[in-house]
């Protein structure tokens, strides 16, 4: 079991930034790729992006350039940082954990979820 808490979330202008953090603990998560999602009102839950156990990083094409996704597996952690935020990225952001090493932009590939967090971009 992996248990997953985002915070990092929050009010922030058009144009700022945001750093999300996702802590991780219960299982080995250095060999877990994890992911990145988000849900606006009204919207289903979308992919942002993936880091998997290699480092390598995926992004969907909304936030590519903008969002980048970074692991510290000595504290477990793994980060998202939104710059150049847009209203569009309005929503609840989720991180998951994928029960093995790779992962892609599916939600069904990934078996562990946090409760989110709220960031909200005002025009």
């Amino acid at each position: 079991q992996v248990q997953l808490v985002e915070s990092g979330g929050g009010l922030v202008q058009a144009g700022g930034s945001l750093r999300l953090s996702c802590v991780a603990s219960g299982r080995t998560f250095t060999d877990y790729a994890m992911g990145w999602f988000r849900q606006a009102p009204g919207k289903e839950r979308e992919f942002v992006g993936r880091i998997n156990k290699s480092g390598s990083t995926y992004y969907a094409d909304s936030v590519k350039g903008r969002f980048t996704i970074s692991r510290d597996n000595a504290k477990n952690t793994v980060y998202l940082q939104m710059n150049n935020l847009k209203p569009e990225d309005t929503a609840v952001y989720y991180c998951a954990a994928a029960a093995r090493s790779a992962a892609g932009p599916r939600s069904d590939e990934y078996l562990y979820w946090g409760r989110g967090t709220q960031v909200t971009v005002s025009s």
